[in-house]
């Protein structure tokens, strides 16, 4: 038995990069920052991990689309462990494979009521705040 499951929440430090595949499928990959703060020594401490993010179909195709660098997501997922070979030397890397992306809502600078001077059209925010990656169909 085993368990490969992920839940984090962060915020893009880069535009998407969106793929078409040859076989038609489309492919895109993000990278968040996670914050831990914690206590040390009475001090407040700040700790930023990095994680790579890929996630497919459709869903990839939104978040193309919609998201840009700084835009906070919510990310639902597996880890996967890419491996290869360089210079003789067995190479890897783990990044998360999303199943879900939830959008995170744009606050204005106050970090209180919700930006409405976006350069989104107005019908363009309320498709992002509707939309649900989860009720979309997506393959791997």
């Amino acid at each position: 038995m085993s368990l490969n499951s992920v839940n984090i929440m962060g915020n893009l430090t880069r535009d998407p990069e969106l793929k078409i595949l040859a076989s038609g499928k489309s492919v895109c990959s993000m990278s968040i920052a996670n914050n831990r703060v914690y206590s040390k020594g009475g001090e407040k401490v700040t700790e930023v991990s990095y994680f790579d993010i890929e996630v497919w179909g459709q869903v990839a195709e939104n978040c193309a689309k919609y998201l840009k660098k700084g835009s906070g997501i919510i990310v639902e997922g597996r880890l996967k462990q890419d491996r290869w070979e360089k210079d003789g030397k067995t190479q890897s890397r783990v990044r998360i494979s999303a199943n879900n992306i939830h959008f995170m809502p744009k606050r204005s600078e106050g970090g209180g009521a919700y930006d409405q001077s976006s350069s989104q059209s107005s019908s363009e925010a309320q498709a992002v705040d509707a939309m649900n990656p989860s009720d979309i169909a997506w393959e791997e």
